[in-house]
């Protein structure tokens, strides 16, 4: 009787995703059908823009495409990168019966048992997951990140579909490599899939809390999450609260001396890089605060990035060739990290990354900080190395453009907050041991 009711369960889900499945592929044609007739009717904005409102109307995959696009100048054409800076995961939020019906179905529990509060507002909603707060029957302030509906099976849909397309471009494109397009795809169905599996969140989390805790670092800390309460679908974590370190009067406000909050993650992010298995790919928007105890929180481990040993050695010249004013070091560097099968002239790629610095030395930190123009700006500052680099027959892995985007976000911090403080020279920041280097702690918010 058991395996009965069992194979019918497993029948009900299956036909249940593929008429979701068959859904979205009618979905996909609609929207592409709907883009196809403007152009027809005369409606040609540039292609780049384009592209980017077609993938925000198809949703979920497509937006995170767009936003790898944007996270790849060393991948794709420059026009397409600062188009898809545009690209924003912002969705409206599911009515709350369907939350309820997730965590429920879950964890397999009412969820009055399992909290003593949910509020049904959101805190977030993006195109995966939805962000409620909540309290625990213990009393502890948490927060619920629940997946949406259907969301895995739209993933595997819409990728099936993108790679069959990208395999008959590359047929169809003589000299285009055979993984040129079809391993791009691969490469983020297997990133987006690892974002949805919230149990490998919570493994960063607890991960990342394990590398603090072995390297006595009591400056910074992430969520605890709550393994009971945790499924691939719900995950459940400790709350913070305190400022994040892009609302810079407020921070300024609450702090003396602010170069000791960005000393402290700035250690904490140069030793996760030898020390842990895992960097944290997203400090920006939000995601490092200042909590009201005076440690620096990392949250949304999300996007993650992960470093080869060899890579990291040429990081480090790469980043000590800058603070020398060595563009000779730099450019060897680069010839390191990147992909040639060229000859590449070492003079004259120190001259060009010559003018690349005095350019970068004339932007306005604080700016930098604003909304989407940091995103915009740091993008810009990226896509220049990279297209230099490029101008010389250098391809750069995408695992250097993350490094070198969150170090430019870091950078931009300093100069905004503290600008008497020099990364390269000061003694409080420690880039290359991760052993070392973290400060006394800051006073607590006032």
């Amino acid at each position: 009787m058991r395996e009965r009711m069992a194979a019918r369960r497993a029948g009900l889900v299956l036909a249940r995703d593929t008429a979701r499945g068959g859904l979205r592929l009618l979905q996909t044609g609609a929207v592409l059908a709907r883009t196809g007739a403007g152009w027809l009717l005369g409606q040609r904005p540039p292609l780049p823009r384009l592209l980017r409102e077609t993938f925000e109307s198809l949703g979920t995959t497509y937006i995170k495409l767009g936003q790898f696009i944007a996270s790849s100048p060393s991948l794709f054409p420059d026009t397409y990168v600062e188009e898809f800076q545009q690209c924003l995961d912002r969705t409206p939020a599911l009515p709350f019966h369907f939350i309820r019906d997730t965590i429920e179905r879950e964890l397999g529990k009412p969820l009055e048992t399992l909290y003593r509060r949910v509020d049904p507002k959101p805190l977030a909603s993006a195109s995966i997951a939805q962000v409620h707060a909540a309290t625990l029957h213990t009393g502890e302030e948490v927060v619920i990140k629940v997946q949406k509906p259907g969301v895995s099976t739209v993933l595997l849909t819409d990728f099936n579909f993108l790679y069959f397309a990208a395999r008959i471009v590359e047929m169809l494109t003589p000299g285009l490599s055979r993984s040129a397009v079809s391993g791009v795809i691969e490469e983020l169905q297997g990133s987006m899939l690892e974002e949805c599996d919230f149990l490998k969140e919570a493994g960063h989390l607890e991960q990342f809390n394990a590398f603090l805790e072995l390297t006595g670092n009591e400056r910074a800390v992430a969520p605890k999450p709550y393994r009971e309460l945790t499924t691939t679908r719900v995950l459940t974590m400790e709350r913070f609260y305190g400022v994040p370190l892009t609302d810079l009067e407020v921070l300024r406000q609450h702090v003396d001396d602010p170069a000791e909050t960005l000393v402290s993650a700035l250690n904490t992010w140069f030793s996760s890089l030898m020390l842990c298995d895992f960097f944290h790919a997203d400090v920006h928007a939000g995601n490092l605060m200042l909590l009201k105890d005076g440690r620096v929180g990392f949250i949304d481990f999300g996007m993650v990035g992960r470093i080869r040993k060899n890579t990291w050695e040429a990081m480090s010249q790469f980043l000590d060739g800058i603070s020398n004013g060595d563009h000779r070091s730099v450019a060897e560097a680069m010839i390191t990290i990147g992909m040639t099968r060229e000859t590449v002239s070492v003079d004259a790629l120190t001259r060009d990354l010559q003018s690349f610095q005095s350019r970068l030395e004339n932007v306005d930190p604080a700016s930098l900080l604003e909304g989407n123009r940091n995103e915009r700006e740091v993008n810009r500052l990226l896509m220049d190395i990279v297209k230099i680099g490029e101008q010389h027959g250098i391809r750069f892995p995408r695992e250097f453009a993350l490094l070198l985007k969150q170090f430019l976000y870091f950078d931009r911090y300093i100069q905004a907050l503290a600008p008497e403080l020099d990364m390269f020279s000061d003694t409080r920041v420690d880039m290359f041991s991760g052993l070392d280097g973290f400060p006394a702690p800051p006073e607590r918010l006032h």
